[in-house]
């Protein structure tokens, strides 16, 4: 469970900056900005490959219908989960990235997920100034808020670009904040030393080390420091480690702490001083209990930690010492890896590295051990949770407010820009909600959807403020049910409850499992009709992803030779990670571009087009299915069609809207093959205990879902990656697949 967060898509839609995102403050982060605009779709006729060879003919397979787990994975991603084996098993660096793309491309061939969209790319207004919270992809280090610049009054749009020029210009030099400081008051601003914003969903947990889900990391970053972060110049620098070192091998980084360190309560009274047995501890208590889906992140990474998490390990042991993370002395951490990661570093703004005041978790009636753990009260409440970071959370009442306060003993108090931070309930059942509190002065900054898209073009803020908020790393797919159990909400079995027969139900349970039904959905569905609902027709590309790993995510970094299909293949130093996933899908014959080189300016990008919506190949991989599944016993026809749940909230606006596009555009690109029910409900909890709060695969409460994402640990394709693999995937259970 290589987790940062799992990602909400309907938290974040009718929030701050977008509709489109994740279920932190508010999907898109209203302090980007990005010159992202709308790109036409791509056409995607034609059955060449890239290198302009003909594809090879498709080779037949039996569809086998089957109940288990494992035998459900090895038919839908046993080609995948083979090749990417081989891609961790790689001599270097070029070749692991090149066979993680070949990796990649066979799971996208399989058709368990289609890829949608990425968090940001609609309009916003904002009083926050661009990039002052940093812009890092990975990690959670971009949703720490302390220095911040926010303004009295909304930046304008041409002010706020030449933010953004300031800022490339100044990138890498140390000085950007400085000067976008003193760019503010040139230009008459005011900056303040509170910032307000909204949210749309209460934490389940504030222990920092138990959860992979967004809601909740974002609101314990605030109240920590990691041992290194990324500043807003998107650089890796000195926290609550003053300096630290890498052995020649490799294997080792040493860390050395800034002294005199304070931990304090919920009142801010010291309880203690960070010393490097807090590492030790809460790296402990994150291996200690595997529901917080954490300890996947370094199992088999840092010494010693599968024997440690593994009763059915060889070598188990129940001793932690036998772990590669040692306190050296009071002020010295030790990591020692079981080989080589070029990416360790970047790790290091995830939680699973965060610090754990043992002596107060304790206190609470925290134990350690994987075999005896129990966290007690320890992070139940604010109130429960020790703080070693900017702010503590003085107040936090449900659906309302979240406030965080300046820790008058953070070690660099006297470096921060704000003193106060109040995060403020947003109804997502009223579209305009987010918006009405901006114009009200209650938030600063928020997203336009379509209905605030209009307000705003009304009453003059869209021309003087609106800009378009950049995307990031994200990826929201639509999540295929290849084997659904529940039928009604694991919490409650009134809620949200499946209309579908036993016949319907085998009949879809034997569908969800051909690739070719499969893929007959995905490239049905018009994902740019679905997200214009959200964002006007403008921006309705803007977003869209075509690939799970972003195609940009990582280049070659030297000359490297891959098997494509058995030809070996040669890209230069410099080749986008996205180009070989589109060679791959190219030579086996699929019709989707998830890569296009002369996107961004010619850049290349897997995002920004819509490279999968094909209505005719849709229909052709249709027939396929009814063809293999007669073959195996079922009979799909205009008269016996496939029913597949949407569960939707039924806002009568925008959310409603989308899911008349995933019905209509399916059941059109099926040949009425498909019938999909969609599931309506007004209450925003009922929804996410169908798609996004349930834990285990068993709890998966649809056929089809758009509402859960992820967004990158680390800089290596292996955090998206990672989350699909066989024994332990944490996005599996969105397939209905126990992890």
């Amino acid at each position: 469970m290589k987790a940062k967060r799992i990602l909400c898509l309907i938290l974040a839609a009718a929030l701050a900056v977008t509709s489109l995102a994740a279920c932190s403050e508010n999907n898109a982060n209203p302090n980007d900005s990005s010159d992202s605009s709308a790109s036409e779709p791509a056409d995607n006729s034609g059955d060449e490959s890239s290198d302009g060879t003909t594809a090879p003919e498709e080779e037949t397979k039996e569809l086998v219908i089957s109940d288990d787990d494992e035998e459900i994975y090895d038919q839908a991603l046993g080609e995948f989960y083979e090749t990417y084996a081989k891609a961790k098993e790689a001599d270097s660096v070029a070749e692991r990235f090149a066979l993680m793309a070949i990796a990649e491309a066979k799971m996208l061939e399989s058709g368990v997920m289609i890829p949608t969209q990425a968090n940001g790319g609609n309009y916003a207004i904002s009083k926050v100034a661009p990039y002052t919270i940093s812009p890092v992809l990975w990690g959670n280090d971009s949703n720490r808020e302390h220095n911040a610049l926010v303004c009295t009054e909304p930046i304008t749009t041409e002010d706020r670009d030449a933010l953004k020029a300031l800022y490339a210009e100044k990138k890498g030099t140390g000085t950007y904040e400085a000067e976008a400081k003193k760019f503010l008051e040139e230009k008459g601003y005011e900056l303040q030393r509170t910032y307000s914003k909204g949210y749309s969903s209460d934490p389940q947990t504030l222990d920092i080390f138990m959860s992979s889900k967004a809601v909740d990391v974002e609101v314990m970053v605030n109240t920590f420091d990691g041992l290194i972060e990324y500043n807003d110049e998107n650089e890796l620098t000195p926290a609550l480690a003053e300096s630290w070192e890498v052995s020649d091998d490799g294997l080792t980084y040493t860390f050395k702490l800034r002294q005199g360190v304070k931990w304090v309560d919920s009142t801010g009274a010291e309880i203690g001083e960070v010393t490097a047995d807090d590492f030790l501890a809460g790296f402990q208590h994150m291996l200690d209990d595997p529901t917080g889906g954490l300890s996947w992140l370094v199992d088999g990474l840092i010494v010693g930690v599968h024997d440690y998490i593994d009763p059915e390990s060889e070598n188990y042991t129940e001793d932690f010492g036998t772990v590669g993370v040692k306190a050296v002395d009071d002020y010295t951490v030790e990591y020692t890896l079981t080989q080589p990661a070029n990416y360790f570093e970047t790790m290091f703004g995830y939680s699973v590295f965060a610090p754990l005041n043992r002596a107060y978790y304790e206190s609470l009636g925290g134990k350690f051990g994987f075999a005896n753990n129990d966290s007690g009260t320890y992070g139940t409440s604010k109130d429960t949770v020790a703080y070693c970071g900017p702010y503590i959370i003085s107040s936090m009442v449900a659906n309302n407010t979240i406030v965080f306060e300046k820790n008058d003993s953070y070690w660099n108090k006297d470096n921060i820009n704000l003193d106060k931070i109040t995060w403020i309930y947003i109804d997502t059942q009223t579209a305009t909600d987010s918006y009405d509190k901006f114009k009200q002065g209650v938030i600063d900054g928020c997203g336009l959807n379509s209905a605030a898209l209009a307000l705003a073009k009304e009453d003059g803020n869209f021309e003087k403020y609106a800009y378009v908020s950049a995307t990031d790393a994200s990826t929201f797919p639509g999540f295929f049910n290849l084997k659904r159990v529940a039928f009604a909400n694991y919490n409650d079995e009134t809620k949200l409850v499946s209309g579908q027969t036993d016949e319907i139900k085998e009949l879809t349970h034997a569908a969800m499992q051909s690739q070719n039904f499969r893929l007959a959905l995905a490239l049905s569905f018009d994902r740019g009709s679905y997200l214009e609902q959200t964002v006007g027709a403008d921006l309705k590309y803007t977003s869209m992803v075509n690939t799970y790993t972003p195609g940009t995510f990582v280049t070659i970094p030297e000359d490297v030779t891959v098997s494509i299909n058995g030809t070996d293949k040669t890209y230069s130093a410099g080749t986008f990670y996205g180009q070989i996933v589109q060679d791959q899908i190219a030579a086996d014959g699929y019709p989707m571009k998830v890569f296009d080189p002369s996107q961004d300016g010619g850049i290349g990008s897997s995002a920004g087009y819509d490279g999968w919506y094909n209505a005719d190949e849709a229909k052709k991989y249709m027939d396929k299915a009814v063809e293999e599944l007669a073959a195996a016993g079922y009979t799909i026809s205009a008269d016996n069609p496939v029913h597949i749940d949407y569960p939707y909230i039924d806002d009568g606006d925008y959310q409603t809207a989308r899911a008349n596009v995933v019905k209509t555009s399916i059941e059109e690109g099926t040949n009425g093959l498909v019938v999909v029910d969609l599931l309506p409900t007004t209450d925003q909890n009922e929804y996410l205990d169908a798609t996004y709060y349930y834990e285990s695969a068993d709890q998966a409460n649809y056929d089809l879902q758009l509402n859960s994402g992820w967004s990158p640990d680390y800089g290596d394709p292996s955090t998206y990656l990672d989350t699909m693999v066989k024994g332990g995937g944490y996005m599996l259970k969105c397939l209905g697949l126990l992890a």
